[in-house]
């Protein structure tokens, strides 16, 4: 007999001031037996860790979900929040949400619609990429391989970087990067097997770098202005961060900023999808103050000259990386770019980007491809 089922069997015996003693021994004692033997039970919070000691040498430390920590489950005020237009990252999936200290919302300035949003000391937003077994079944069995926190602290942003163990149970903070085996299989049953590349701390400002400065690169009003599934329904992202406080906002503001879409959503149009996927891929370097700027190649959403993305534009200094090719966008001619050759190569000299993948984009290549075969 466990212990909560003796205290409950003596309750018809118990004076009423009794049995609310023994009630309350009860509840308490399932709480103890629930935090002994459920995994990573929340006994902490984001508000309560200290920002003097990061980074915190566990993740868990943290107090980000409560629960089993693989399930991922948010805890309060932990907010999940997904970009229109993802990153491609070797197919891994990834989850993601954000924390601020109450009563200080972030802004946006309007008239930058390729900058991220303007966080408050203390933000921290936290990246998780794992791989499900099956993924036609993405809610199944999966495996987290890290976890990314971006930090802001005293006006600058930090990268921690996690690795998960293989029980699934914790993940320690990993700053050299680590070359992990991963195999799943795609939606159509086909196996697939690669050496994920867990880039170390200093690889992240290669792409977090706007005006020599390190800053987050998804969460901007134009990747966030369209609606998710939260626990309690689906919203709007923007309306759900404006809610919780998390963001300081009018809707005549937003709808100054074009909103990026995903590359499957079916009720875009191919030059909206396409655009989109290269500002989310290539636009955090390629962009006017972005580390790529003196290539004159600027694949931001907001662009509006042809030519600066990359149409009959010849490369200021591509080396092997163009190939046969004299244009990065040759019109009509989607084999026949540079921009779509080196997103089809994983050879050092040639690939772009640069680094946060391993493999090619299949995909994303036909997608771009099919954008320039219609210009």
């Amino acid at each position: 007999m466990t212990p909560l089922s003796h205290i409950l069997l003596h309750l018809e015996s118990m004076s009423l001031n009794t049995k609310i003693s023994s009630l309350a021994a009860a509840a308490f004692l399932s709480m103890v037996l629930y935090a002994c033997f459920v995994p990573n039970a929340a006994s902490v919070h984001p508000s309560q860790v200290d920002f003097g000691k990061f980074p915190l040498k566990k993740l868990s430390e943290y107090g980000f979900f409560k629960g089993e920590m693989k399930q991922l489950q948010p805890n309060d005020k932990v907010l999940l929040y997904e970009p229109a237009a993802t990153l491609f990252s070797d197919y891994s999936f990834k989850k993601r949400f954000v924390w601020m200290p109450e009563g200080t919302p972030a802004t946006f300035d309007v008239s930058k619609p390729n900058e991220t949003l303007h966080f408050p000391d203390q933000t921290i937003l936290v990246k998780n990429f794992y791989y499900p077994e099956d993924f036609a079944r993405p809610e199944g069995a999966k495996r987290i391989l890290e976890t990314r926190l971006l930090v802001k602290d005293k006006g600058q942003w930090k990268a921690y970087p996690y690795r998960w163990n293989d029980t699934q149970t914790e993940a320690t903070y990993k700053v050299t990067g680590e070359t992990i085996p991963v195999t799943w299989k795609d939606e159509q049953g086909k196996a697939h097997q690669i050496n994920y590349a867990m880039p170390n701390k200093n690889q992240c400002k290669s792409c977090h770098n706007q005006k020599d400065a390190f800053v987050p690169i998804g969460p901007k009003i134009k990747q966030l202005n369209h609606a998710i599934a939260y626990e309690d329904g689906k919203e709007n992202q923007l309306t759900r961060w404006i809610k919780m406080g998390y963001l300081k906002a009018n809707a005549t503001d937003i709808a100054k900023i074009k909103s990026l879409v995903s590359m499957n959503d079916a009720q875009a149009s191919l030059n909206a999808r396409a655009r989109s996927y290269l500002d989310v891929n290539c636009g955090h370097c390629h962009n006017p103050d972005g580390p790529a700027s003196t290539s004159g190649l600027y694949l931001n959403y907001e662009e509006n000259n042809p030519f600066h993305w990359g149409v009959m534009k010849s490369p200021v200094a591509a080396g092997i990386g163009a190939g046969s090719f004299k244009f990065d966008v040759n019109p009509g001619k989607g084999k026949a770019s540079i921009l779509t050759y080196r997103m089809n190569s994983v050879h050092p000299g040639i690939m772009m980007p640069e680094v946060g993948r391993v493999s090619i984009h299949h995909e994303g290549v036909a997608l771009i491809e099919r954008w320039i075969d219609g210009l």
